[in-house]
């Protein structure tokens, strides 16, 4: 039976010795890594990583310790970074760590009593940075969560809106291999959050892309800093609400002083794909609708969404289910209706609360017997029925 992972560490310098008196000190105690150079080090971090800890050597040719960990900041901002220094380079080790790029320094030569509790001391913080990592992002999911949820009572059709948009920024986010892509995620969920505040009538033309008056377009062109506003109220989601803000500007106007957000980017192209999709056009002729905006998209985000709505064609399993027989896990391709009311928009997933709400309506929804749905890969073995 064996024992828990032991920390991983990087270890970065350019004297091989040095390397394997590293690597004694530190044996049975961390899992060690090597790398004779910066660039060795960095490339180590994407090819081997991740590592709790990295500790560098100052004075290397090529890339010096300060560069090298400025380098893997960046590179694995998670990582916790140390410094191994010699008596005449203090004042430079100083002003790293007054720069925040390292957790600690140590001087040359660093005995074993010292150096394994040092970096104890790191890997102790990189599991706390991992867990308020995690904490953050499960408490800001559960609390979005409740807001979506409440979203879909009040407008199921910006509910689906905001479902589909996230589902497409977990895929793009994911094609572009962008960070932070919670943030993004968390800001697509909520992006429709303003829509609260139409007139039941307004939200139907608005989902149908039917004409609006003046005043309705009005309230259309500030739902977007509505929803900033009401995102604002929640904690550490100041990042978020700027992409929310942004969400709706065109690409060209993107300026030094007034900046997109990345996020915004990938909301712009995909909020105004799912408006031309609910038209009732077929992805390949939004895409191309989309393709003749010159000026309103990140060209890099929109070529990757293209590529992925062409996989996605391809891929996507869709069936006729007996509405009676929807199961948790299965997704709308269609809207499902009751009569004039709209139970639940194209893309929600199918919930327990929702299997229950369908339960509740009961005889009205005698007239619709089956709906499209798209199957999750798992269907058969999670016995989900295949056709209706």
């Amino acid at each position: 039976m064996t024992g828990p992972a032991l920390p991983r560490v990087l270890c970065v310098d350019d004297e091989a010795n040095v390397l394997s008196a590293l690597r004694r000190n530190l044996h049975g105690v961390f899992d060690v890594t090597t790398a004779q150079s910066g660039r060795q080090g960095l490339e180590a971090l994407r090819s081997a990583g991740p590592f709790a800890v990295i500790v560098s050597d100052m004075r290397m040719p090529e890339m010096n310790g300060a560069a090298f960990l400025a380098a893997a900041r960046q590179a694995a901002p998670d990582s916790v970074r140390m410094l191994l220094t010699g008596y005449s380079e203090v004042d430079a080790a100083i002003a790293v760590v007054n720069e925040g790029q390292i957790f600690r320094f140590l001087k040359k030569p660093c005995p074993r009593e010292e150096l394994i509790p040092a970096i104890s001391s790191a890997v102790d913080q990189h599991r706390l940075i991992i867990a308020e990592k995690v904490l953050l992002e499960q408490t800001l999911r559960g609390a979005v969560r409740t807001l979506t949820d409440l979203l879909a009572l009040v407008n199921p059709q910006a509910f689906g809106r905001a479902n589909r948009a996230n589902e497409h920024v977990t895929a793009l986010v994911e094609s572009l291999g962008l960070e932070d892509a919670w943030q993004i995620e968390i800001a697509a969920m909520l992006s429709q959050i303003g829509c609260v505040t139409l007139p039941a009538e307004t939200a139907e033309r608005v989902y149908h892309g039917r004409v609006l008056s003046d005043e309705e377009l009005a309230m259309v062109e500030r739902l977007p800093e509505i929803a900033a506003s009401l995102v604002e109220n929640i904690p550490r989601l100041e990042e978020v609400c700027e992409i929310i803000r942004n969400q709706d500007r065109r690409f060209e106007s993107h300026t030094e002083d007034n900046p997109i957000p990345e996020g915004a980017t990938l909301l712009k192209v995909i909020l105004d794909y799912d408006v031309l999709e609910s038209h009732g056009d077929d992805p390949p002729t939004c895409i191309s609708e989309l393709q003749t905006r010159p000026g309103w998209y990140d060209p890099s985000v929109l070529k990757a969404f293209a590529e992925i709505q062409d996989a996605a064609d391809v891929k996507t399993d869709v069936r006729e289910v007996i509405v009676s027989k929807l199961q948790p896990g299965m997704v709308l391709a269609e809207d499902l209706m009751a009569g004039n009311v709209l139970l639940m928009a194209r893309g929600q997933e199918i919930t327990p609360g929702v299997v229950e709400r369908l339960r509740n309506w009961g005889s009205r929804m005698t007239e619709r017997r089956s709906v499209r749905v798209v199957l999750p890969k798992d269907a058969e073995s999670r016995g989900i029925p295949l056709s209706a």
